[in-house]
């Protein structure tokens, strides 16, 4: 459908937020990528991208559907919140400068 350009964190981010529905989630993927095509929608992350990337969130799809989530109100929490949760739970890479201390 999106000929495998869409991060697998993500989905299973998304699947995690719809409790395993496939369609929901399948609705969800479809508007956040509509959403993400807004220049806009992009800058607002530009402007936040530090904040997350010092809460080890490093993955900018992740992070992007944490700020659409919010808006939307699919998701309660801050994209902050909900990303540094993403990243623990789901158990996402932390940024380049944690792996080199491993």
């Amino acid at each position: 459908m999106w000929n495998h350009q869409i991060d697998a964190n993500l989905i299973n981010a998304i699947l995690g937020c719809t409790q395993r529905k496939v369609d929901e989630t399948i609705k969800w993927l479809s508007v956040f990528e509509t959403w993400k095509l807004q220049p806009n929608n992009l800058k607002k992350y530009e402007e936040k991208k530090k904040e997350f990337i010092e809460r080890r969130c490093c993955n900018h799809q992740i992070n992007l559907f944490c700020i659409f989530a919010a808006e939307k109100e699919f998701l309660r929490r801050t994209p902050i919140e909900n990303a540094t949760m993403a990243t623990v739970n789901n158990g996402l890479p932390f940024a380049k400068k944690d792996l080199k201390k491993l």
